[in-house]
């Protein structure tokens, strides 16, 4: 019995792959605990529309990605921090504290996406990472003064 999957199935296959089954397997487990549906034209069609359409949200967000990595790039921030003798901080700039100066700059960016290879722990300049997206990296210039 041919079924397409509509969620991750361990050692069969990934979410809506077309697979050939047994017809127990698929009725008796696939089909019941709703991690397949039986193949027919229909369901076929719709497969084709819902793929159609993950491909167009993606390419949008790459693309509203791109246009937000070029305003990011185009910038350089300052950001001020307490510091004591010789231009030590006191303590390290986190991500976190990254995140939350972009958002007073007007730039929502979750820390998570922030990538900081080394600690800042000194005034200085420094070049951050942001990953917007798998495909899609920007390199932000930071002034801690």
């Amino acid at each position: 019995m041919k079924v397409i999957l509509l969620q991750d199935v361990k050692k069969q296959g990934k979410k809506d792959d077309i697979l050939e089954v047994s017809d127990g397997y698929a009725k008796n487990f696939l089909i019941k605990n709703k991690l397949a549906v039986p193949y027919t034209k229909t369901s076929k069609s719709i497969l084709d529309a819902e793929v159609d359409k993950r491909e167009k949200d993606e390419t949008n967000l790459i693309k509203s990605c791109e246009d937000l990595k070029k305003k990011l790039e185009g910038k350089d921030f300052s950001f001020t921090f307490k510091s004591g003798k010789d231009g030590k901080l006191f303590g390290t700039v986190s991500t976190k504290q990254l995140s939350d100066e972009l958002k007073k700059s007007g730039f929502d960016i979750d820390k998570k996406k922030i990538d900081m290879p080394i600690k800042i722990d000194r005034l200085g300049v420094y070049n951050i990472t942001i990953n917007l997206h798998k495909k899609v990296v920007a390199t932000i210039k930071v002034h801690i003064c």
